[in-house]
């Protein structure tokens, strides 16, 4: 069964998301649970403009979800949205069974 245009668009921004090396990095460090904004910056020595960049991408996507507690924030993964990635991933795996050629579909 194809994607829809909305999947479609959904999809392709999670596969944004996961497209650089440090949201790849920021979501490797938060499996292990929460962690603030400075944690992230000092670990990754990350400029704060770019890392409250690559953040807001990862937030628009709904990968992450932050927190603020005085003047820090703290973000964590939204498992969910894991899962959804994981079933779309499945459902992209070709198909065992054969479909039929289509008589004369390019010449």
């Amino acid at each position: 069964m194809p994607a829809t245009a909305p999947n479609l668009t959904r999809s392709a921004q999670l596969f944004h998301a996961l497209s650089d090396e440090t949201r790849l990095g920021i979501l490797h460090m938060l499996t292990d649970g929460e962690r603030c904004v400075c944690d992230l910056q000092d670990e990754l020595d990350a400029a704060q403009s770019r890392l409250s960049f690559h953040l807001r991408v990862l937030r628009d996507a709904g990968l992450v979800t932050d927190r603020k507690e005085g003047r820090w924030s703290y973000y964590q993964i939204v498992p969910e949205v894991l899962m959804e990635m994981q079933t779309l991933i499945v459902t992209l795996r070709p198909s065992r069974r054969k479909s039929p050629p289509i008589a004369n579909c390019c010449g």
